[in-house]
């Protein structure tokens, strides 16, 4: 599927975002997302949040150096953040933006490639005294992402915001083969943690597949239980709360919206802004 890539260079707010996570023991954000409960009155709209991993930016794989997954060649850059997940947890749901508890479970949707809901990431950088909190999207990238009509629509999706680097011409990059690298760049204990039993069951049910146990350790990166459990999910980020505490007496606040892949020269839509790299920066009071 052609799609074009980003025309943009990096973010502005890129450079010291991702020098403060380099200076984090373990990077960690926390993910918000709105969970959609059917009832007798209507959908109802509940918050969730939790703790999870950044894995890097899209696109920018640091590989670890047990990894012996296929990697993709060095082609894009993006500004879009990754985490990992089991495609059976409550978020899945939540990511794809769909209803809960009603007649539809969504479950054939969820086994594929999708997704697009809104999302908060928030990354509490202690050592700066700094809070990022990011506003966008998420989308679920699964095994037929390459060749489902959803896996395409994410691809496109993704693309718009991806860097192609120069003197990248003829060679290929696969969503597919990011998957496994992202897979391959965990333990082989976490890999073994997509062959437990079901998340957020009662662990007095009996699990009907002998195949799914706690503890086991999953080398084979092309592990068919696993990796259909395993996920990769892409934030695309289009606001930006940034709040510096260094100072008590004058903390800082800028606020950054995305305006877009555009040719010609955007004005500033607020009091004191500029626009750089796609993105309009403005000053707020804290």
């Amino acid at each position: 599927m052609a799609t074009a890539s980003s025309t943009l260079g990096p973010a502005p707010w890129r450079k010291a975002f991702q020098e403060q996570i380099k200076g984090m023991s373990s990077p960690e954000f926390t993910l918000g997302t709105i969970r959609k409960i059917a009832s007798e009155n209507g959908t109802v709209y509940s918050p969730r949040a939790r703790t999870c991993a950044f894995r890097g930016f899209f696109a920018e794989l640091d590989a670890h150096p047990d990894n012996t997954a296929e990697l993709n060649p060095d082609l894009y850059e993006s500004d879009l953040f990754t985490f990992t997940t089991d495609r059976r947890m409550d978020k899945a749901a939540e990511l794809f933006g769909v209803e809960t508890g009603g007649k539809d479970d969504h479950e054939e949707m969820l086994k594929g490639s999708g997704g697009g809901a809104p999302v908060e990431a928030v990354f509490w950088v202690k050592e700066k005294a700094t809070q990022w909190r990011f506003k966008g999207r998420a989308y679920v990238l699964a095994p037929d992402v390459d060749v489902s009509e959803e896996g395409k629509r994410v691809i496109a999706a993704l693309k718009e915001r991806m860097r192609r680097k120069s003197g990248s011409e003829g060679k290929e990059w696969s969503f597919s083969r990011e998957i496994t690298a992202h897979f391959g760049n965990t333990s082989p204990i976490m890999r073994g943690s997509f062959r437990n039993p079901p998340p957020g069951v009662p662990v007095a049910v009996p699990v009907d597949d002998e195949r799914l146990k706690v503890g086991q350790e999953v080398t084979d990166l092309n592990d068919e239980v696993a990796r259909s459990n395993f996920r990769v999910v892409v934030i695309v980020p289009d606001e930006l709360d940034c709040v510096d505490l260094n100072d008590p007496a004058r903390t800082l606040r800028w606020v950054y919206m995305f305006v877009g892949n555009k040719t010609e020269p955007t004005e500033p839509t607020m009091p004191g802004g500029v626009v750089e790299g796609g993105w309009e920066m403005v000053e707020v009071w804290p």
